[in-house]
């Protein structure tokens, strides 16, 4: 691995799919000023697997959901595919987030009264795709994670690790720009967490997709293309991974 220093000022800007430019949250909870993220500036390539690694509190969540468009940021800029998201209308901003993010949250998410096929269906029901174009994407993504013989059972039905492979086909629904995985991992045991990180991997490498995934397993943060180390908010080193 090679250290290539405390920010991405190195990363090539060839097919750059999502860049941030000094990137700050601070949060105002009584009377006392926190600053969450302090000028983060970070760029991922398409088709990039980059870990986002660092202690309690660091700001790896925040960094997460501004880069999501779940928040605002205090100051700064985050682009996606060259958009610079929060120049937009908050409409707009839904739109985006659903067309182009995809997310893998640590505890599912899903929807227990309803079938794993319409669980991974909704953001598409969201975007307005046709039920015909649906049901077909639905049921290649379900078959590609090995999940077709579960279309039709209720996610409380199924394993940990196979909800979060329904997480995961929800996620590639839309055919998003960016995957973003808050601790995909860390509600499995060692064997199913590994499965589902090498999952993760494949699609990235194998089938090209950007994914950032937040993690605290050194592990796990080893076998991805680059990781990004925060601590207090600020981007402390980036490590690209051999």
């Amino acid at each position: 691995m090679s250290l290539v220093g405390p920010v991405a000022q190195d990363i090539s800007t060839d097919n750059v799919v999502l860049r941030t430019v000094n990137l700050t949250k601070v949060f105002n909870t009584n009377f006392v000023k926190v600053v969450a993220l302090r000028d983060v500036n970070i760029s991922v390539r398409k088709g990039e697997f980059v870990a986002i690694v660092g202690p309690s509190g660091s700001g790896k969540s925040t960094l997460l959901n501004l880069l999501g468009a779940l928040d605002r940021p205090t100051r700064g800029r985050v682009f996606i595919d060259g958009i610079d998201i929060f120049s937009l209308d908050d409409t707009t901003i839904a739109k985006i987030r659903n067309k182009k993010i995809g997310f893998v949250f640590q505890s599912y998410n899903l929807i227990s009264r309803t079938t794993v096929m319409r669980n991974v269906e909704i953001p598409a029901i969201v975007a307005n795709m046709s039920k015909q174009k649906r049901i077909s994407r639905t049921t290649k993504i379900l078959k590609l994670l090995g999940l077709a013989d579960r279309a039709h059972f209720r996610p409380n039905s199924l394993s940990g690790g196979e909800q979060q492979r329904v997480a995961i086909a929800r996620s590639l629904m839309n055919n998003p720009s960016i995957i973003l995985a808050d601790e995909p991992t860390g509600n499995l045991d060692s064997k199913t967490g590994k499965e589902v990180f090498e999952l993760l991997k494949d699609l990235s490498h194998k089938y090209n997709r950007t994914i950032l995934i937040v993690t605290h397993n050194h592990e796990f943060a080893d076998a991805t293309d680059r990781s990004i180390y925060i601590r207090d908010g600020m981007i402390e080193k980036e490590v690209i991974n051999q």
